[in-house]
């Protein structure tokens, strides 16, 4: 697994053999989700429309956003709504504007409840049409309607004046007469042009006549993000979590998973692979106590990254494999000797797998091996975490039996000093794996007369302490 690429399938293993683990995590997030949204109450957004007449510049209307925004017109609101504990500085946070096609200042306002916003916005749009008024001059319009139109009047009386005075000039006779009707003319032409410019500044004038588009729309839903897209997410990251925690923890796994590697881990030889019909406790460590239920429950006490077994044959077939492991260790062996078949202790394959190979070595004498009597062998149980081999004495050798993948090389190599320290030599590997099999009477059952010396788990001398 740590030198493969991560692939579909392997996802769909950790969903098919943690999928207890996975929905109590997830519920644990949506938990959290929940957790999140009561400290982080709903909100609703409200909006109201602010029409500009006339001709606006972009830039110009992006002027009246930020003004319908600001401090001066939220804190005036905040005034008229006079909500108990809701200052004008808390209400600038929930209040944003901006210019939409046509004219348009969009006025939002975010508040507790559906009719809090919409008062908030409808309050927020009127006092930006009153200070946007009131900046413009427009509490003096008709005053200042009156003054030009007065202007206006003065202005005729003055051109016919200077027409009079132009007529009465003798025209072309004299130098002084001549230059009094050019300065005339100049006269009339400035008055004419100030007049322009007056008539072209009066519609600008009246472009501060700002109108509130109705009342705001009641909002009929939160504000992202909801309470159930808190809840649905919490419970999406923390199943997203586990997963990918559970591939890092699969990259990081240096286990030793093929024949070779546990080979030149334990420095001995591969006698060959047998088969065990696999059950559901295989891979589950040994315990009890309310911990080991939690485990048994949430379907973590069987490990989820062993491929899945294949489909094996009959019962003879599998036997076939014993034989010939047996007739392997024979052909190695000078005479006939007592072993001890070492199987690493939590390790139900391997133990189950000892067992069979004690029964086939004992009843089924291989038909190549030259007449020569087969090893006795006694299966011990060897602790991986401080490993201690009985000593030699009656045995004088060891045959390791275990499962691929379940044993890191550094626990591999201490096993192998520890056979080292009680003077066995290793004389060979026996690799078990588990199988899918064929419903059968005898599926996976040793002989009856098969007996399985275990030695008695405990300090004994020759190994480390």
């Amino acid at each position: 697994m740590s030198d493969e690429t991560i692939r579909l399938v392997t996802v769909g293993r950790i969903l098919r053999r943690r999928w207890r683990l996975l929905a109590v995590l997830a519920v644990v997030g949506a938990l959290v989700g929940y957790g999140t949204s009561v400290l982080f109450p709903p909100r609703y957004t409200a909006s109201a429309s602010v029409l500009l007449p006339g001709q606006w510049e972009e830039r110009e209307l992006l002027t009246q956003a930020e003004i319908a925004a600001s401090s001066a017109v939220v804190d005036r609101a905040a005034a008229a709504l006079g909500w108990a504990g809701v200052s004008g500085g808390e209400l600038r946070d929930r209040v944003s504007a901006k210019a939409a096609d046509g004219n348009i200042i969009k006025v939002s306002g975010t508040a507790e409840t559906p009719e809090r916003a919409q008062q908030l916005s409808d309050r927020v749009a009127q006092q930006f049409v009153a200070f946007a008024a009131r900046i413009a001059g427009g509490g003096t319009a008709p005053e200042a309607a009156t003054g030009l139109d007065a202007l206006r009047q003065k202005v005729a009386e003055t051109n016919r004046r200077i027409t009079d005075l132009a007529r009465a000039a003798d025209p072309g006779r004299t130098v002084e007469s001549v230059q009094a009707r050019t300065a005339l003319e100049k006269l009339r032409t400035t008055l004419q042009e100030a007049m322009k410019k007056l008539d072209e500044a009066g519609p600008a004038t009246g472009r501060a006549g700002m109108v509130v588009m109705g009342p705001a729309a009641r909002p009929t839903g939160e504000v992202p993000p909801t309470r159930r897209q808190l809840i649905g997410a919490g419970a999406l990251l923390f199943f997203l979590l586990a997963v990918v925690g559970h591939l890092a923890a699969a990259r990081m796994n240096r286990r030793p998973r093929t024949e070779a590697e546990i080979a030149a881990a334990l420095g001995s030889v591969l006698l060959g692979t047998v088969d065990v019909p696999g059950e559901r406790r295989a891979h589950r460590p040994e315990g009890g106590g309310p911990w080991a239920w939690i485990r048994k429950l949430l379907g973590v006490d069987t490990r989820w990254d062993v491929p899945t077994p294949q489909r094996s044959g009959d019962e003879a077939g599998r036997r076939i494999r014993y034989r010939r492991v047996c007739a392997r260790l024979r052909d190695r062996l000078p005479g006939p000797r007592r072993l001890l078949v070492v199987v690493p202790e939590g390790d139900e394959i391997a133990r189950r797998a000892a067992g069979q190979l004690v029964a086939e070595a004992k009843g089924h004498p291989s038909p190549g091996s030259s007449g020569r009597d087969a090893p006795a062998l006694r299966v011990v149980e060897v602790s991986m975490v401080r490993p201690i081999v009985p000593d030699r004495g009656t045995e004088s050798g060891a045959l390791i039996v275990l499962s691929a993948g379940s044993w890191t090389a550094g626990e591999l190599a201490g096993l192998a000093e520890a056979c080292a320290d009680a003077r066995h030599e290793i004389v060979g590997i026996v690799v078990a794996g588990p199988v899918r099999t064929r419903p059968s009477r005898s599926a996976g059952r040793p002989p009856e007369t098969a007996t399985l010396a275990l030695a008695v788990r405990g300090h004994a001398a020759g190994g480390p302490a």
